[in-house]
């Protein structure tokens, strides 16, 4: 009964509605910076690595402040969520993540602007910021305990939402692919990860930083290298692949080999909807890490934010659909994981492996990036002496999720994530303004940008 309750609560927190809120933000913002966000990719990589020592006020450089991004986003939805979206969505699904993501950079790009522009420094000295405190910073005065509710409600829910999808369920997933692939008891696995995150996680924002910094650059590099020999073998195939994504995009499935179901709204909808889950525009959680970030321009942070989306779909996710659709797995009527792994197992010797160590690294960085985005929760809602408790009950949650059966809690994790959604999108659309008022003054005085509609 309980289950079915929130199954249904889920299908509506997730269902039209929200893709469209999602989406149209992307869409709204995109528009009111007259696609600054598409033109501006080049100055954001020249600040990504111009800026690695990081100048101005904040905890870790612009460069970490990604990575640590990165390693909450990049994670088994690269993996997997690109397989179940093309299986239950057809070849097309990838191109609806593609524009999904192009309109998705601006989002970040505003999550990453307000994050600098109203964060905080806590009473130990750390910075924290994202959606609770832009929202309560930026539209307290206006709307007063409109503002603070939807800056609470946030906070509660980004506090709680983590230990499902971000913890529990990754350490799961770590511990299925072990025991399926090597043997390993699940206990093991899950006391290893615990012990791992555990002692990166202690260490604060800096630690976990570190770790990303010199971690996720190389895990997704190396998938990335991985896809291509996979793709440079199948090379001819290349531009069949692409026509059969965009012409299953607009005309159906049925149109580009016959997969079952498959039609074009399907497409459209498990593709954005994937999409959203992948690189996690509009969710509200990597501002939290952006937040950190060693700079007095919330601009640049914006421009260096937005890069994260590109990373994730563009780029990773895009590896995994063409690894799938190249290879001739998807009427093999597995999904998942499963079928990734399949799919670099068809063309490479070991080639399942690629996906067994992407799984337990990306779970296992997923499991430190938003342990840091719960804990900011946290600080907003109790102060500083809440840092400790969470960050015990994080580690404990670890081994627990490694050996339970999760339905339900990805059901509640799920459905928490969406709650997150809503009031920090409906502070974006409200704080909009101030996103192209610091844009276009930024650009403004500077020689090499060029002003912005708004």
């Amino acid at each position: 009964m309980l289950e079915t309750i929130i199954r249904d609560v889920n299908a509506v927190a997730w269902g039209l509605p929200m893709l469209i809120l999602l989406l149209g933000t992307g869409i709204y913002l995109t528009l009111g910076l007259g696609f600054m966000t598409l033109r501006k990719v080049p100055r954001a990589v020249s600040l990504l690595f111009s800026g690695v020592s990081g100048r101005g006020e904040g905890d870790i450089v612009p460069f970490k402040a990604l990575m640590t991004s990165l390693s909450a986003t990049i994670g088994t939805g690269n993996i997997a969520g690109v397989a179940t979206a093309i299986t239950l969505g057809g070849p097309g699904a990838l191109f609806w993540m593609w524009i999904t993501a192009l309109f998705g950079m601006a989002t970040k790009y505003a999550e990453g602007v307000l994050a600098v522009r109203y964060r905080e420094q806590d009473d130990q000295g750390s910075y924290s910021g994202g959606p609770m405190y832009y929202i309560r910073n930026g539209l307290g005065e206006r709307y007063g305990s409109f503002a603070t509710g939807l800056a609470f409600a946030f906070a509660l829910f980004g506090a709680t939402a983590g230990f499902g999808l971000a913890n529990t369920v990754q350490s799961n997933s770590v511990a299925q692919v072990l025991t399926d692939n090597a043997g390993i008891p699940w206990w093991i696995t899950g006391v290893v990860l615990m012990l791992l995150v555990g002692a990166v996680i202690l260490g604060g924002i800096k630690r976990i930083a570190d770790t990303a910094g010199a971690v996720v650059p190389a895990m997704a590099i190396s998938y990335i290298l991985m896809s291509l020999i996979v793709i440079l073998m199948n090379i001819s195939d290349v531009p069949a692949a692409f026509s059969t994504i965009i012409d299953s995009a607009f005309n159906g499935a049925s149109a580009a080999g016959g997969f079952a179901g498959a039609t074009v709204w399907a497409a459209i909808r498990f593709g954005v909807a994937r999409g959203i889950f992948s690189n996690e525009a509009g969710l509200g959680s990597a501002p939290i890490a952006h937040a950190a970030a060693k700079t007095d321009e919330p601009v640049e942070q914006g421009l260096v934010a937005m890069l994260g989306t590109l990373i994730d779909t563009l780029i990773v996710c895009t590896m995994t659909g063409l690894v799938i659709v190249l290879t001739g797995v998807l009427d093999s009527g597995v999904s998942g994981a499963s079928l990734t792994s399949m799919a670099f197992g068809a063309v490479l010797p070991g080639g399942e492996w690629v996906v067994t160590v992407g799984v337990v690294v990306f779970a296992t960085t997923t499991m430190m990036g938003w342990a840091f985005y719960g804990e900011r929760c946290v600080v907003y809602l109790f102060g500083t002496r809440g840092i400790m408790p969470f960050r015990v009950l994080w580690v404990l949650a670890i081994p627990v999720g490694a050996g339970a059966d999760l339905g339900l809690i990805w059901l509640v994790a799920d459905t928490l994530n969406a709650f997150m959604a809503i009031p920090n999108l409906v502070g974006l659309l409200l704080l909009s303004p101030v996103v192209f008022a610091l844009t276009r003054e930024y650009f403004g005085r500077k020689p090499s940008g060029d002003t912005v509609k708004g």
